[in-house]
């Protein structure tokens, strides 16, 4: 048995949500969301505007929240310690 987590993004210790990846998936994860964020302003900003970039902004982070939906520990609200 392996000790590892199954999980690729755990909970925050406080509040509600997800912390920074423990395992490299969770990290290519959020490289490739920030450049998708980053190509998306560079493109969509200058030739369609601003209404086009929040609308990729809004598709791109509701598809992380997904993915740390399905990767992740269960959200709920932590009150510090386990």
């Amino acid at each position: 048995m392996s000790d590892k987590s199954p999980y690729w993004f755990p909970a925050k210790r406080y509040g509600w949500g997800w912390g920074i990846p423990t395992v490299w998936q969770g990290w290519v994860v959020l490289i490739v969301f920030f450049c998708l964020l980053i190509a998306g302003a560079l493109w969509l900003l200058p030739s369609l505007g601003q209404v086009a970039f929040v609308l990729y902004t809004a598709l791109l982070c509701a598809v992380l929240i997904a993915v740390c939906w399905v990767k992740g520990e269960p959200p709920g609200w932590h009150w510090g310690g386990k």
